[in-house]
């Protein structure tokens, strides 16, 4: 993968992560929808100014987005990498919540743990 596709890869992962479609990047961007969907796909160059507008609105690093930090691109470190920059906003409560829940999707993917509710 070219660089060009890994800074569309992480625009178009920091995007959905941050819940908003390309009509609203576009709008705040103030370009057109398509626009976005060429920088997302590598096929358009993005300027200074856009990038960093852009790892505002998705608040991530702008070194990031733009691949400057590291010489390969890991789809699943990048998508640990948005996970922790949200978890970084949770209360206590919140996290401790989360770990209650993560804990029970473990033991449900754990046969021998379905097996022994089952059983016992």
């Amino acid at each position: 993968m070219d660089k060009a596709e890994a800074i569309g890869k992480r625009l178009k992962l920091a995007r959905e992560q941050a819940g908003l479609s390309q009509s609203q990047v576009a709008k705040m961007l103030d370009v057109h929808r398509p626009t976005i969907s060429e920088m997302e796909a590598g096929r358009r160059k993005l300027s200074a100014e856009e990038l960093a507008q852009l790892s505002r609105i998705y608040d991530v690093r702008m070194t990031w987005l733009a691949c400057a930090d590291e010489d390969d691109v890991d789809e699943r470190r990048d998508r640990i990498e948005i996970a922790a920059r949200k978890l970084s906003k949770m209360t206590s409560e919140e996290l401790d919540d989360l770990l209650d829940l993560l804990s029970t999707l473990r033991q449900d993917d754990d046969p021998k743990k379905s097996y022994e509710c089952e059983a016992g």
